[in-house]
């Protein structure tokens, strides 16, 4: 009995400590769940393609200034050009606690280093224009550099920079930030074979920046830069890119800016902005109604040079999915029938070189034979010449083997809807056969003509090779280049030298 009531203790323990850590593992999932801020979307302090740009190239709620041009699709902040500057900003003043910006942008050059770099801000005032990667020093807020040029000669670049601003420090150019910097990570991003991504989030009081590499096109692949504790910016400011280039030019290309808000748990969402005026409700409707009236007349003037499209069915109109795979299919059965062809007419062309070849050993045998000399002939040679035209058939015969085979494989795909091409094919691969038989008849025949393969006869004599470059010469030339060699990397570091940036 005592034991009993031990082992019901025992369970009674057990339940007690799981159902205890079943309970501490569902506080901590819905403390975590609580912990993340809850994201709203601001669609007046972003942008994306495509129709990025207005047809009078303005983007809507930015304003952009300097040596930017807007497209579709992107913003090129800055050419390739030397000395150019340009930025972006949002119009409408930002009022978040907490933020957070994705930003996609392309770095792009011809050359191996690049020049300047591109920014991230978020600043009291608009900084327009200025020496500051193409924006105003003395700004008051925050900026993140992507910096690729190497000022300061420290082989530190390219990097990414988190400088802080209360609108009284003059920006550090000569040493690149890295005297007021308070994060920075170096990441090389420039040339990359997708669009680099950067993650910006301010969150009670906290900087963090993360930066996707630029080799994958996974959104959600970051990796970690910089973190900055107790960072204190303006409550108010406005979100703008800048870049510039110096001496040497890279494309400063922003493909989308995107803000969200960032609500702490636990706190009511902000209420959604009032609806937009009247008079800008009218604007929009009216736009609207001459697009679609626009649209009508376009329909009207389609379906009457169309008549016979008129009533045909949508899905009529566009490809379905097994026909577009059997097109792909089909496409690539006439690509490797092309090749094929291809590999006929090289073929062609080796037994054209083994006629002739051929045709030359005939003549010296007939000529050697007229003279009446037979025990001049050297049997050695000709046992090699032989020997070589059987190694030629050989691998003559293990090509068309092999092409063969891959005739099968086309064929048991073009006999379900191209049977011709198969026929035209294989008709192709019979020519060559019959060629190599005519090679090898061609053989058999000089063989018997020399009193079988234990004769010799002599080929040709091969011409001598005239030597048209004395050694003396050739030293002189070897030491003249070596000199014209050095000179232009002489010139080629002063260039260099040259071409640095001096702000």
């Amino acid at each position: 009995m005592a034991v009993s009531i031990e082992k019901c203790l025992i369970v009674a323990t057990r339940l007690l400590i799981l159902t205890l850590i079943f309970h501490l593992v569902s506080a901590d999932v819905v403390q975590s769940s609580q912990d993340s801020p809850h994201r709203r979307f601001e669609y007046k302090y972003s942008f994306k393609g495509p129709h990025l740009a207005q047809s009078d190239g303005t983007i809507p709620f930015w304003v952009h200034t300097g040596n930017a041009i807007p497209s579709s699709d992107q913003i090129r902040i800055t050419p390739s050009l030397r000395s150019q500057k340009g930025s972006v900003w949002t119009k409408n003043t930002a009022a978040f606690e907490n933020w957070e910006v994705e930003v996609t942008f392309r770095v792009s050059g011809r050359g191996r280093l690049g020049a300047d770099g591109l920014a991230i801000w978020y600043t009291s005032e608009q900084g327009l224009d200025g020496p500051v990667f193409g924006a105003a020093d003395l700004w008051n807020g925050l900026g993140i550099f992507f910096d690729s040029f190497d000022n300061d000669g420290k082989k530190n670049n390219p990097a990414v920079l988190i400088v802080g601003n209360n609108g009284k420090l003059i920006y550090d150019h000569q040493n690149d930030g890295s005297t007021q910097a308070l994060g920075t990570c170096l990441r090389d991003f420039r040339n990359k074979p997708y669009p680099v991504r950067a993650k910006i989030t301010y969150y009670q009081k906290s900087l963090t920046v993360m930066i996707n590499n630029g080799f994958t096109p996974d959104k959600d692949d970051y990796e970690f830069c910089a973190k900055i504790e107790n960072m204190h910016i303006p409550r108010e400011g406005h979100f703008g890119i800048s870049a510039a280039t110096g001496g040497l030019a890279d494309d400063h290309d922003v493909l989308s800016f995107l803000t969200f808000r960032l609500t702490e748990p636990g706190q009511k969402p902000p209420p959604p902005e009032a609806e937009i005026p009247k008079e800008e409700k009218d604007k929009y409707q009216e736009e609207f109604e001459s697009f679609r009236q626009e649209l009508d007349k376009k329909k009207e003037e389609f379906q009457k040079e169309h008549p016979d499209v008129q009533g045909e069915a949508v899905e009529d109109l566009y490809e379905s999915v097994n026909d577009r795979e059997i097109r792909q299919v089909f496409e690539g059965q006439n690509r490797i029938h092309l090749e094929i062809k291809q590999l006929h007419r090289q073929l062609s062309m080796i037994l054209d070189e083994q006629r002739r070849y051929v045709s030359v050993v005939t003549d010296e045998i007939s000529r050697r034979g007229a003279q009446g000399q037979p025990g001049q002939i050297p049997t050695q040679e000709l046992d090699t010449i032989v020997t070589t035209q059987q190694e030629v058939m050989k691998s003559l015969n293990e090509i068309r083997g092999s092409l063969s085979d891959t005739m099968r494989q086309v064929g048991s795909v073009h006999n379900q809807g191209n049977s011709a091409g198969t026929y035209e094919t294989v008709q192709h691969f019979n020519d060559i056969k019959e060629h190599i038989h005519l090679v090898k008849r061609d053989l058999d025949h000089l063989i018997q003509r020399n009193g079988g393969p234990g004769e010799k006869t002599k080929c040709p004599d091969i011409p001598p090779f005239p030597s048209c470059l004395s050694t003396a010469h050739f030293i002189m030339f070897v030491a003249a280049q070596t000199v014209l060699f050095i000179g232009y990397i002489m010139y080629r570091s002063r260039q260099e030298a040259a071409a640095k940036k001096f702000f």
